[in-house]
């Protein structure tokens, strides 16, 4: 643990780290608190598509989180990619809250007509506060099957958005630690781009499921809680 509490840069996972849904996790505020007056770099990092950056800052204040707002604003349009439902390049599926048969078989038809097809995140589920739901490569499943085709990924576990996140923050992989609730996505990217790793319980993974996986995380938590432990306690006294 005090070889996790010296690192300089903290990528964070955001559903089932920071929050289920609209519901802010235990231990979170008391973490952020941990990290600015140890004036960490901190960066969340999430695999959903569904929210801009804006948005997400919004919603981490509504639960009553106060965080810089990085990255980009529709990043799409700003990379010069526009929209296009009749020929397109790519047809790019993330997690859509009016995903239907109709936008499926839009999806298929314009693959099988050429369009080259991008996931955003290799999630196969994630948790929500009625449970567990399923995530974009679930999505992605019917699309890959009828087509015959298979997606590339953007999202972790792809090297190229954690390197992105790190020039961000301005720290080596070295210094630097990885949080997550998931294995197949944020464990096997922190290890395979060099960071240290975190595994929380506090989302989609269980103990038990460590079994499963040929890899393991160097710290497994309940939470992001834990990371302060009684340095918070410390922190507030000297305020």
């Amino acid at each position: 643990m005090e070889q996790l509490r010296k690192k300089k840069g903290f990528i964070c996972d955001m559903d089932g780290v920071i929050y289920h849904g609209n519901r802010l996790l235990p231990g979170v505020p008391e973490f952020l608190d941990w990290l600015n007056a140890g004036s960490k770099h901190f960066l969340f990092l999430t695999n959903s598509g569904q929210h801009t950056p804006r948005e997400l800052h919004q919603k981490l204040k509504r639960m009553g989180l106060e965080v810089d707002e990085h990255g980009l604003l529709n990043a799409l349009y700003e990379a010069g990619i526009t929209y296009n439902d009749v020929d397109p390049d790519y047809v790019v599926v993330g997690e859509p809250s009016g995903y239907s048969l109709e936008m499926i078989t839009k999806a298929i038809r314009l693959v099988n007509a050429g369009a080259k097809l991008i996931g955003t995140n290799y999630d196969l589920t994630g948790p929500t506060e009625s449970g567990i739901a399923p995530a974009c490569r679930a999505m992605l499943a019917p699309i890959e099957l009828a087509t015959g085709k298979q997606a590339y990924f953007v999202g972790k576990p792809n090297p190229l958005m954690m390197r992105t996140g790190l020039k961000m923050l301005g720290v080596h992989s070295e210094e630097s630690v990885i949080i997550g609730d998931r294995m197949d996505t944020d464990i096997v990217a922190g290890i395979e781009s060099g960071l240290d790793t975190v595994l929380v319980l506090s989302g989609v993974t269980a103990r038990e499921d460590l079994q499963a996986f040929p890899y393991r995380p160097r710290l497994v938590l309940n939470g992001v809680g834990d990371i302060p432990g009684t340095l918070y306690e410390d922190l507030k006294e000297t305020r």
